[in-house]
């Protein structure tokens, strides 16, 4: 087994470095993640269950999202405002401000949930594509486990208090935001970074305080109750970076403003990029038995990068494991590896490393030939 390169970062998951503890957030949940290469730049309880407050919307935009994309869900089609459900939202906290027995469409009822935070509106577009909302939020639930948010559940698609039954974690929503983005880009660009939404002649801005102040700013959903506090899930890029933040538990609006702006800024400025390996380039040759070929190319699947504070970027040891004897036939994209950053402060991280091409078992004259050059190579 040959490395072409001497070090590498991997994909990492867990706060990693030294310093991740310069940065004194007054949050009492907080959560700041790059998004490319999954490194923590700062983590505070984020595995704490909270109550979810709005946040809660972008799960139900979630859903929103996959019915449109699947096609089981128009954009232009419409909704109306159920008398009942009138009477139980109407301007009740952040509000659409829909009228009894309204119309209007997906599009539209997106925008008054994310822009304006409109408890009405999530409970129609609940109500419109599941028949009710605990039929909806069925269907939360069931994408929150396929994302592997193992610690949310919904019980409401506007996230309104009740009694527990709607919690989350800052990683979980973290974890949410980064699929609504991947998952499905033109929607996040088109909904989630409106300025301000009218309606029925009332025009309401949109609450999140990173967009327009903080550069690259376009994400993501606030929210506050009671028990939740003032809370934030936000977002920005800035050329190939992009992080995503979640603060909770702030006790006025203007600490989640000055927080939020803060820990943003904090995590663009103090930290930096270093390219190492773009998508499907080999980091080292590993022997195959019985193959067409005697080896194969270890490739990283992703672009990897190496992310650190500025001025502290430090090369770690590489190791590497595979199972001996690794033996055909192979085929592209399997895992044929694994690499071992070890880091000076001893943190290890651990990265899958898959094959570059199918290997063909070989017939006995390509085993005998394959052998012969093995033995020449050697002894060269």
């Amino acid at each position: 087994m040959r490395l072409l390169l001497p070090f590498i970062l991997l994909f990492l998951t867990q706060p990693a470095f030294a310093g991740v503890l310069t940065y004194k957030t007054q949050a009492p949940i907080a959560y700041l993640v790059d998004a490319h290469s999954g490194v923590v730049l700062l983590e505070k309880s984020s595995d704490k269950r909270i109550p979810t407050a709005s946040m809660a919307k972008m799960m139900t935009a979630y859903v929103a999202f996959e019915a449109i994309k699947a096609g089981k869900l128009d954009r232009t089609q419409k909704f109306a405002m159920r008398p009942e459900t009138w009477a139980k939202w109407n301007n009740r906290g952040s509000s659409m401000f829909l009228k009894s027995k309204q119309q209007a469409s997906v599009e539209d009822l997106l925008h008054g949930i994310l822009t304006l935070s409109g408890n009405d509106a999530s409970v129609v577009l609940a109500e419109g594509i599941s028949g009710s909302e605990k039929a909806f939020t069925e269907e939360m639930n069931a994408a929150a486990e396929r994302l592997g948010m193992k610690d949310s559940r919904f019980g409401t698609a506007n996230g309104w208090p009740d009694k527990g039954g709607t919690y989350s974690t800052a990683h979980d929503l973290a974890v949410l935001t980064k699929r609504i983005i991947e998952d499905h880009p033109e929607l996040f660009a088109e909904f989630f970074n409106q300025r301000s939404f009218k309606w029925n002649n009332i025009a309401q801005p949109n609450r999140n305080p990173l967009l327009g102040a903080v550069e690259g700013a376009d994400g993501m959903k606030t929210g506050h109750s009671d028990e939740a506090g003032f809370c934030l899930v936000g977002t920005a890029q800035r050329g190939p970076r992009r992080l995503i933040m979640v603060v909770a538990g702030l006790p006025t609006m203007q600490s989640r403003v000055e927080e939020a702006r803060a820990m943003m800024r904090w995590g663009f400025d103090k930290w930096e990029e270093m390219p190492l390996f773009d998508p499907g380039q080999q980091v080292a040759d590993i022997p195959v038995q019985l193959g067409t070929d005697s080896t194969v190319g270890a490739i990283a699947p992703h672009k990897i990068s190496m992310l650190g504070m500025k001025g502290d970027l430090a090369k770690p040891r590489l190791t590497m494991r595979y199972n001996a004897p690794l033996k055909a036939p192979l085929r592209k994209g399997d895992i044929v590896g694994e690499l071992t950053v070890h880091y000076p402060d001893g943190l290890q991280q651990k990265f899958p490393l898959v094959a570059a091409n199918d290997v063909q078992s070989a017939n006995f004259v390509e085993r005998a030939w394959n052998g012969f050059v093995s033995l020449w190579s050697k002894a060269a």
